[in-house]
Parts: structure tokens; C-alpha cells; sequence
């Protein structure tokens, strides 16, 4: 007989056939080939169990034994044992008749073999079967080591766009706010009226991260306008509510889900609940429900904090403040959860 060539000597095979000489022969021809590394299991109850513990990369299951006959125990292997795993099993039988191949076939069989079968047929089969097995795990190490490296990506991406909208979201502030901490505790406070209101986990934080944005377009806003001590004039505050569109068309230029919600905050995080607000007097529910959780925040924090044009409120003084306000510039709903925390 031509000796083949054998290329996965350490290949773990199962053979399992309650014909102890069956196994003899098949293990003969194994060691013959160079394979080292083989068990055969005549008891088909403790197959499953076997097969378990072995972990093999090649089964040889002969389909008439006393129950679990080889149908059963190859619906299990599919089925409980391995689920979902690329496990060659060769049928093996003495059955030729049509009917044997297919039920054996339907059930998960990767190829079938006729007793008593060539020492050679044996051989070619289980070297093609060992080869599509070595390719389909090297397909699942590449595909599990290019899902680690999207991971990755996606992180440094994530990190890149985060650090990126924070920067942004200073630069807006900077004139009126060296620190930028306006910014992020208006983000902070906004995801924590957003928690008490029993939004999502993935929307509490992505209001958290685009929150800061609110107020972008300042940076459209003249100095002796947004630093002015006084009073505005009517002139002036139109000049101040562009910066609503302007920041909603610089966040357009990025496009991703995160700069979407930016987009609605920035354009309506001063439309206020009667309809009275701008710039599209949206009025109750038509204002995005991420806005009017940052209106309460942004107000709330304005008012306890010093600016230009007036003193910090205290706390008590600015939640006061806004509870008078709920219902005419502030979501109802949105006031009683910000009064909450």
C-alpha cells in the first residue's frame, strides 16, 4: 500500500464502534501512518462523556450500535457536545443502502465510509477532513484576531472623538470660562437628570459626552457682546441666539451619532417648553428631549455661577428659580427629576 504523507500527526481521533475489532484494525492503520495521538470507545453510553474530556479534532462513529446508536450520538455531538464547532465526524457502517448515507448525512456526518472500509480510502479520508479543519480554525483565529484588532480601533476612535469633543467644547467656553469646567459640569448634571429620568445607559452617556457642546457656536459670538457686563440690547441678544444654528451647522460637518445628538442640543437647548423660546419656537415634546434636559442644567449652573454680567445665585435661590419656571421654560418632567437629585 502507498504510504501517504501525514500531515497533522498529532491529530486527536475518536473511533468509536462497539466491535472492539473494528477499532483494532482502523488504530493499526493509524499508527501505520504516522498518527500518535487516538483512543477508541466500544461503549456508546460513555461515547459522549469521552468525547468530552478528549476534545478530538476527528470522530470515527460507526451509526448501528446498542443505544445511543450512531445517529443519536451524532445529533448530540452537533447539537449539545459541540455546538457550532467545524468537528469532522466519519460515519462508518455496513449498511450500503441509501437511506443509512442520508439519515447519517442529515445528521451533521461530514463524510460516510462502507465496512469494512480500505486502509487507504480510511487515510485520504481523514487527512481531507483534518486539512478542512485546520483551515476553518485558522479562519476563526483570524477572524477572532481581526475582531480584537476592530476592537482596538474602535476604542482609540472612541478615546480620539471624546478627547476631540472636549476640546471643542472648552474652545467655546474659553472666553467666558478659562477653566471649561461650565462645559463638564453641565455635561455631569445633564447625565444625572438623565439617570433620574430612567433613560438608557448608551443615551446617558452620550449625553454626558455632547452635552458640553451646547454652547459651540459662542465661538461665532463678538467678544464686547458675550463678555459685556451689562444688559444686552435688542440687537445684541439676536447676535447671542445665532449661536444656536451656528452650532448646529458646525457640528453637522462630522457625521456619527454622537454629533447628531450634539447637533439637537446645540440648535435647541434654548426652545423653551410654552413655545416661547428659540430659534424654531418648538413647543412641549417637539423640542428634543436631550435639550430640555440641558436647558434645565445649563440654567441651573449659569445661575450658581459668577459671569460677567451678574452674581452666583445659590443653590437654593436658582432651584427656586427654576421650579417657578417648569412648566413655561422648562419640561415638567425635566424639573422634578433635576429637583430630585
Amino acid at each position: 500500500m502507498i504510504k501517504l504523507e501525514c500531515p497533522f500527526p498529532q491529530a486527536k481521533i475518536s473511533i468509536i464502534d462497539d466491535d472492539a475489532e473494528n477499532i483494532r484494525y482502523i488504530k493499526s492503520i493509524l499508527e501505520w501512518a504516522g498518527y500518535s495521538s487516538y483512543i477508541g470507545i466500544t461503549d456508546s453510553k460513555s461515547a459522549l462523556t469521552t468525547l468530552a474530556n478528549y476534545h478530538p479534532d476527528i470522530v470515527i462513529l460507526d451509526m448501528h450500535m446498542p443505544a445511543p446508536n450512531g445517529h443519536e450520538i451524532l445529533r448530540a455531538i452537533r447539537e449539545d457536545l459541540f455546538p457550532g464547532q467545524y468537528l469532522p465526524v466519519i460515519a462508518l457502517t455496513g449498511d450500503t443502502s441509501s437511506d443509512t448515507k442520508t439519515q447519517a448525512l442529515h445528521a451533521g456526518a461530514s463524510d460516510f465510509l462502507v465496512k469494512p472500509a480500505d486502509a487507504l480510502e480510511i487515510l485520504l479520508r481523514i487527512r481531507n477532513l483534518l486539512e478542512a479543519r485546520q483551515m476553518h480554525v485558522s479562519l476563526g483565529h483570524y477572524r477572532e484576531h481581526l475582531e480584537q484588532v476592530v476592537q482596538a480601533r474602535t476604542s482609540e476612535l472612541k478615546a480620539t472623538n471624546r478627547g476631540a469633543l472636549e476640546a471643542l467644547a472648552r474652545a467655546a467656553e474659553f472666553r467666558d470660562d478659562e477653566t471649561g469646567e461650565h462645559t463638564k459640569r453641565v455635561g455631569d448634571l445633564s447625565a444625572r437628570i438623565a439617570v433620574g429620568l430612567y433613560l438608557e445607559t448608551t443615551l446617558v452617556d452620550a449625553i454626558r459626552l455632547t452635552a458640553p457642546l451646547h454652547d459651540v457656536g459662542k465661538i461665532a459670538v463678538p467678544d464686547n457682546i458675550l463678555l459685556k457686563p451689562g444688559k444686552l440690547d435688542i440687537a445684541e441678544f439676536e447676535m447671542v441666539k445665532l449661536h444656536t444654528t451656528v452650532g448646529a451647522k458646525l457640528l453637522s460637518i462630522i457625521h456619527s451619532p454622537e454629533m447628531e445628538l450634539a447637533k439637537s442640543i446645540a440648535l435647541s437647548h434654548h426652545e423653551k417648553w410654552d413655545g416661547s423660546g428659540y430659534p424654531e419656537g418648538l413647543v412641549g415634546d417637539q423640542i428634543p428631549l436631550p435639550a430640555r434636559i440641558v436647558a434645565v442644567a445649563d440654567v441651573y449652573d449659569a445661575l450658581t455661577h459668577e459671569r460677567p454680567y451678574k452674581k452666583a445665585w445659590s443653590h437654593d435661590q436658582a432651584t427656586d428659580e427654576i421650579h417657578s419656571l417648569s412648566g413655561r421654560n422648562f419640561d415638567p418632567t425635566v424639573v422634578k427629576a433635576f429637583l430630585q437629585i
